[in-house]
């Protein structure tokens, strides 16, 4: 575990020293952005309305017996930009982009391919993870806010629609302005960042340390779906332990 650990911080080193060559791979990029951003949009959509109104089912009635229900907005509003959001949309891409870079990374390790960019002086790296790091730190942070804004949304039809709950739309929204505040978005938005870098990170060292075969290919796919997983949630905790330590 702790070599794996050693390892991906060595590649993230790797790939931050390689960063003034982003804009030399500008094609390969804007494909990931492409690949990560707008092919996940509509899964990213589906999940967010329906975590929103789930939120907004749970507590409005709970609210409404004790007469809080003004209050579903800055519940719903809080949750999705500073927990539910980031983390929702890591494990989807993660299970959706992770596993590909696994694959389609660890498909070259295989049948040498990646020896043969080397045998030309190509450096791996630079070619193959730069570009899908770059990406996916892009592309993530702009799928959360997407994903905020329509879990907000899925909360207040779910508020208004249903009739155990029964609030009004101005009503959803002011509590929501009320509560939540600029800082609790970008605290989402680093949160983001950070689940980024661990779930690329984690996708391209699995794929470039494939072994075996197609049976290898399949272990590094579970093995970078299930570690990133893992370390999105360590990673939560700490940082929004560090984020309560700056808030004080």
């Amino acid at each position: 575990m702790f070599q794996n650990i050693g390892e991906m911080f060595l590649l993230f080193g790797k790939s931050l020293k390689a960063l003034p060559l982003a804009w030399r791979h500008r094609r390969k990029i804007l494909e990931q952005l492409f690949e990560i951003g707008n092919a996940s949009l509509l899964m990213a959509c589906v999940l967010s309305l329906f975590i929103g109104g789930v939120l907004a089912l749970q507590t409005g009635p709970v609210l409404v017996e004790r007469g809080l229900s003004s209050f579903i907005g800055g519940i719903v509003g809080l949750s999705m930009c500073k927990e539910l959001g980031p983390v929702m949309m890591s494990i989807l891409i993660a299970g959706r982009i992770g596993s590909a870079m696994a694959a389609e990374i660890g498909s070259m390790q295989v049948y040498q391919e990646i020896d043969a960019l080397r045998t030309m002086n190509i450096n791996p790296v630079h070619y193959l993870v730069l570009p899908r790091l770059v990406a996916i730190c892009v592309a993530l942070p702009l799928l959360v806010v997407f994903s905020i804004l329509v879990g907000w949304s899925g909360g207040a039809l779910v508020s208004v629609l249903n009739q155990e709950i029964g609030i009004s739309f101005q009503s959803y929204f002011g509590n929501l302005r009320e509560v939540v505040e600029v800082r609790d978005v970008f605290d989402g938005l680093f949160k983001s960042f950070g689940f980024a870098l661990i779930v690329g990170v984690v996708g391209c060292h699995q794929g470039l340390n494939t072994i075996g075969g197609p049976r290898g290919i399949g272990r590094s796919v579970t093995k970078s779906v299930v570690n990133s997983i893992v370390l999105i949630l360590i990673m939560d905790y700490v940082i929004t332990r560090l984020l309560m330590v700056f808030d004080y």
